[in-house]
């Protein structure tokens, strides 16, 4: 699937998210990569949502340490803050895939519709 782009904003805990989803794959364990704005002071980019045996979760951007263990760049404190963060970006990527699903029933509905063809532009023999 192309480049996607959608926003969810979200309030709970005073902190302003406003989530942009880049990019949606259908296949694979890699669904969709977002960036974050949070208060429109401080942005996250290389978010990565995952499909994993557990099923969908969001995936900071990380580095692989000396001892091969990846740790995360940046990521929220608490407990509430991640479950915060992490269902503002789920909620950003299921509003995408539901906007894109809207976009293409309505290309397969253009699509339905038989061109009529203009007399003027037909050749006689």
């Amino acid at each position: 699937m192309g480049k996607t782009t959608s926003k969810q904003k979200k309030e709970e805990s005073g902190l302003h998210y406003d989530v942009k989803i880049q990019s949606i794959r259908p296949e694979g364990t890699l669904r969709a990569t977002a960036t974050v704005n949070i208060n429109n002071a401080f942005a996250i980019r290389g978010i990565k949502l995952m499909e994993g045996s557990k099923g969908l979760f969001v995936s900071m951007p990380s580095y692989k340490a000396g001892n091969g263990e990846y740790k995360d760049i940046c990521f929220p404190c608490t407990t509430e803050s991640r479950k915060e963060f992490d269902q503002a970006v789920l909620n950003a990527y299921e509003q995408a895939l539901t906007q894109g699903h809207a976009q293409e029933q309505k290309n397969e509905q253009k699509q339905e519709v038989p061109e009529q063809s203009d007399p003027s532009q037909e050749m006689t023999m």
